[in-house]
């Protein structure tokens, strides 16, 4: 590992962190926002508690183009139907849009980088009454707020955080499927600085890492038997210091902590600023790369799913299973996917042409079906009792691409892919 400047360190986190300027009118909108939701509960007579929660609650959040505030109405136990009634307590707002989820919640457009996303939760008095993993929130905020006790936690969090935004490994969504913001602020907190969190995660070499802050298990063993086996699926089972049977880390897929891994073990090597600078894919690049030995398609994507982690998950699963049938005929150099909220995305392949193909076909012992193989198929040889084919591949990506969206219109259709276009 190569020796990092803390001074560089210090300059980097000038650029991560939000002026106070950008914190300020945040503020100022929030405290108008909140204004007129508050005087809608004194008319309503609802016994509400509103907190804010999310990376600016605790001052761990980190300069971005969009801001998405989180704001939590903590309803009392005796209501019910608390989405509906969120619902009632915005209408004085426009653009206002009903997220549908396990339990409804509320995007509310402030300004074009500035969304409030409006949360109903119950209150709990302990986080095993919580019916919906939403009502942990203020359990959580307390947690990370009383275990920050200076500003070099908080900027070491602020570092994890904008290594992840940088390597496309933040976000629980299914179609990301890596650190939460909650996940990554219990890490640095668990391994006292950011340097500490990627040499820790470089050392591991597939084994399965386990985590308990507050040690409210005995042993590793008492955590593997007690806990959800669906918790335990994860590459990291981190211990939510709130709520004993819950791993923060569940969501994390192993495809992506092998890139954070990847990324993690190349950055302290040759540290680098570019590590923390948030970059959107940039397609044009990738394709000048490549465009001299491969062959580049740049497809979109569009869906009628909800916006979202929903429209996410099921553009994500079309990209992969489009990755899955062009690789059949075609050696896959680079792909890439990029989904930014609403309801498309895009997606870039550099194939070249295998050239040919061998298609399994049945033993000699199933005369019938032998006999249907040789009439579907050139180039027949037999190999162990078993007969093959060799075809020749004669066509470029587009056109097969574009021979699947005539074909199989049905499948795509019943995948909720409601737009499929070559770019």
């Amino acid at each position: 590992m190569k020796k990092i400047n803390s001074k560089k360190f210090e300059e980097i986190i000038t650029q991560i962190v939000p002026s106070n300027k950008e914190v300020k009118e945040i503020e100022e909108k929030l405290k108008k926002f909140l204004k007129i939701v508050k005087e809608n509960l004194k008319r309503k007579k609802l016994d509400v508690e509103i907190f804010i929660g999310g990376s600016f609650a605790k001052a761990t959040q980190i300069r971005k183009k969009v801001y998405d505030i989180d704001i939590f109405f903590r309803f009392s136990k005796n209501y019910e139907n608390i989405s509906e009634l969120t619902e009632n307590l915005l209408k004085n707002f426009k653009n206002v849009k009903r997220i549908h989820g396990s339990r409804d919640y509320f995007r509310v457009q402030i300004e074009n980088n500035l969304f409030f996303e409006v949360v109903p939760v119950m209150k709990v008095k302990k986080p095993s009454e919580a019916d919906n993993i939403t009502d942990l929130s203020y359990s959580h905020v307390k947690y990370i707020k009383n275990k920050i006790k200076n500003k070099k936690t908080l900027n070491e969090i602020r570092l994890a955080k904008a290594f992840c935004y940088s390597t496309k490994t933040y976000g629980a969504e299914s179609y990301i499927r890596g650190f939460s913001g909650y996940s990554l602020e219990l890490l640095i907190i668990y391994y006292n600085n950011f340097l500490n969190f990627l040499k820790e995660m470089c050392k591991n070499k597939g084994e399965k890492i386990i985590i308990d802050i507050e040690k409210v298990y005995k042993n590793k063993q008492s955590i593997l038997r007690e806990l959800n086996e669906s918790k335990l699926e994860s590459p990291v089972i981190l211990v939510d210091p709130t709520h004993k049977y819950r791993n923060a880390l569940a969501a994390l897929s192993y495809e992506t902590f092998e890139n954070f891994k990847r990324e993690a073990c190349k950055f302290l090597k040759n540290p680098s600023e570019e590590y923390f600078k948030i970059k959107d894919k940039n397609f044009e690049e990738l394709k000048k790369k490549y465009e001299k030995k491969y062959e580049i398609i740049i497809v979109k994507i569009k869906t009628e799913k909800q916006e979202g982690a929903i429209a996410g998950s099921k553009l994500l699963k079309f990209f992969n299973y489009l990755n899955y049938r062009i690789s059949k005929y075609f050696e896959i150099k680079e792909k890439d996917f990029e989904y930014n909220g609403g309801d498309s995305a895009k997606g870039i392949f550099a194939v070249k042409n295998k050239g040919k193909i061998i298609i399994n076909g049945p033993y000699l012992r199933d005369e019938e079906n032998v006999k249907k193989f040789k009439q579907n198929h050139k180039n027949i040889y037999i190999k162990k009792s078993r007969v093959y084919s060799e075809e020749k591949i004669s066509f470029d990506l587009r056109k097969f691409l574009n021979e699947l969206k005539q074909k199989e219109t049905k499948i795509i259709n019943e995948m909720g892919i409601n737009g499929f276009e070559i770019i």
